[in-house]
């Protein structure tokens, strides 16, 4: 702690989703210390490395050489990303039946509609 104060912890994914940001904002492709720079200023160089090693591990990110660095430039947007992952997790299942029965169960009505109406017309363009 310091000062005595808690330190704001961010949600899980928080930093990715704005370090995500700051590359689509940036219109150019980011190195790390920019991208640090660019953000609140109170991040550690390395926090932000590893962070983009993350995304570019799940392929949100893309990475060029910049002189003796990397610079970064976003591939997939928070929808990418959030898609990414629920599709990591049905992956990871043994029985992809019951993580799509239960994912289904707590679906709002009105997203049960989107779902269906996105699965309509994907039916209807002949995807597989």
């Amino acid at each position: 702690m310091e000062n005595g104060a808690a330190l704001k912890r961010r949600q899980n994914g928080a930093l990715e989703s704005e370090i995500l940001a700051t590359l689509w904002a940036a219109k150019r492709p980011l190195t790390a210390g920019e991208v640090a720079a660019e953000l609140d200023g109170t991040l550690a160089y390395t926090t932000v490395q590893t962070i983009l090693a993350r995304l570019l591990a799940k392929g949100a990110v893309q990475r060029q050489q910049a002189g003796r660095a990397h610079a970064y430039s976003a591939v997939l947007d928070g929808s990418g990303i959030a898609a990414t992952k629920m599709r990591a997790q049905l992956d990871g299942s043994n029985d992809r039946t019951s993580v799509l029965s239960r994912f289904l169960q707590d679906l709002s009505p009105e997203d049960e509609a989107t779902l269906s109406t996105l699965l309509e017309l994907r039916r209807g363009r002949g995807d597989s």
